[in-house]
């Protein structure tokens, strides 16, 4: 029995060696087939990696450089001109027999001394552009706010002599004393008063630049009551043009390029003299 088992396995011997080969053979190709299945799928499932962010190293002990800026330090001293056309709006200042008006002549000079005044690296700050009418307040708190200024109303008269120029500063205010309350409040009427004497030395400086282009103009400046530059905080003055009774108005618009001239360099003369007058307590 033993040999016919024996002959009987070895007759089935082909058999499971072919058998084996094509199990084989399926497996592979199944496997062939799974494999990039189960690679993309874990391609897919695999996170996504983050491109490097560039860092720069950080140094715990460097001091950041400081920012500069292109635009320049305010300069001390004098550097604002606030210039008041006078009048304005329905107060049209004084009229001429040939329908000129002040309000309207004073603003065409303005644009010329405000042109004047930037050529000598002045601010200008003007109390109205247009035919509006501020506040006698109000045009003065514009001088008010500004540090290193001083203040320039410009008018027409209706009297003097036809093409000359006077220079006013205020009048009605005590000198020295400045008017101060108990405490050492200055009223608001009475601004001025710390700013007399600064307001002569401008308006002198003006008035004789004023004097050498327009013959028959006084030699200095002239003191009057006048309220703008009551309530103004800083050296003021009041450039009167003469005079709307003029026949035709070309004749003043001559005047405004010598006018604007003598005022830029006025203030320019004045400038080396200009201190800032101390206010103790402020104004009330």
């Amino acid at each position: 029995m033993l040999l016919m088992v024996m002959h009987r396995q070895n007759k089935q011997a082909p058999t499971i060696v072919v058998n084996s080969f094509r199990y084989a053979f399926i497996a592979f190709f199944i496997l062939s087939a799974i494999f990039p299945i189960v690679s993309a799928q874990s391609s897919a499932q695999a996170p996504a990696q983050n491109p490097p962010i560039s860092v720069a190293p950080q140094n715990p002990t460097q001091t950041p450089s400081p920012a500069y800026s292109d635009s320049p330090l305010p300069r001390p001293g004098l550097n604002i001109v606030v210039l008041d056309p006078a009048h304005g709006g329905t107060d049209t200042g004084a009229r001429g027999t040939g329908g000129i008006r002040e309000s309207e002549i004073v603003l065409q000079f303005a644009l010329q001394v405000r042109r004047a005044l930037e050529a000598q690296d002045f601010q200008v700050i003007q109390t109205r552009m247009a035919n509006e009418n501020p506040s006698f307040d109000d045009r003065s708190a514009m001088a008010n706010a500004q540090v290193g200024a001083v203040f320039v109303s410009l008018h027409v008269s209706s009297t003097g002599l036809p093409g000359t120029v006077r220079v006013y500063v205020n009048s009605d205010l005590p000198g020295s004393s400045g008017g101060r309350e108990a405490g050492g409040l200055i009223p608001w009427d009475r601004a001025q008063a710390p700013f007399l004497a600064l307001s002569h030395k401008l308006g002198d400086f003006v008035q004789g630049n004023l004097a050498a282009r327009f013959k028959g103009s006084p030699g200095n400046a002239q003191a009057a009551a006048i309220r703008q530059l009551r309530t103004t905080a800083a050296p003021a003055i009041a450039v009167e043009i003469s005079s709307v009774s003029v026949n035709d108005r070309l004749d003043l618009d001559r005047m405004a390029p010598g006018v604007a001239d003598a005022i830029a360099r006025g203030v320019t003369d004045f400038r080396p003299s200009y201190v800032v007058a101390g206010l103790p307590g402020g104004l009330r």
